[in-house]
């Protein structure tokens, strides 16, 4: 290979990962999260109209939105939010100059997470 060849490949690369977002690359759709209940029992969540069991971890979909955990066991609340944020990942981009990778983080959603553990609030059982 040639040392103009090489300076092309090379050049060809670089472009490419300014095209893709870091967050894009690094991130899965969705992120496993830890959720629990305050008082450790068991309680039925759904998030997005899928039902899942507390406490265990459930993977939530990355989205530009926070998300809402429903449950209808008595004695918890009834709503619990998981707020999204921005993924640090997304800001290897802004530092690199990546302008366009920012621009894809964004438009797939996974420059977004959520907190690693979200507790449920509910109360003691009255005996």
């Amino acid at each position: 290979m040639n040392l103009k060849s090489a300076v092309l490949s090379i050049s060809a690369v670089i472009s490419m990962s300014y095209l893709t977002g870091c967050a894009s690359i690094l991130n899965d759709d969705t992120q496993n999260v830890n959720v629990n209940t305050s008082t450790g029992e068991t309680v039925d969540v759904s998030i997005d109209g899928v039902n899942y069991k507390a406490p265990g971890v459930i993977a939530i979909k990355r989205q530009n939105r926070d998300k809402i955990l429903v449950t209808e066991a008595d004695n918890c609340a009834t709503q619990t939010v998981a707020n999204k944020s921005v993924d640090n990942k997304f800001f290897i981009n802004i530092l690199s100059g990546g302008a366009f990778g920012s621009s894809t983080d964004y438009s797939t959603e996974k420059m977004w997470k959520y907190d690693d553990t979200i507790t449920i609030n509910c109360k003691e059982k009255q005996q």
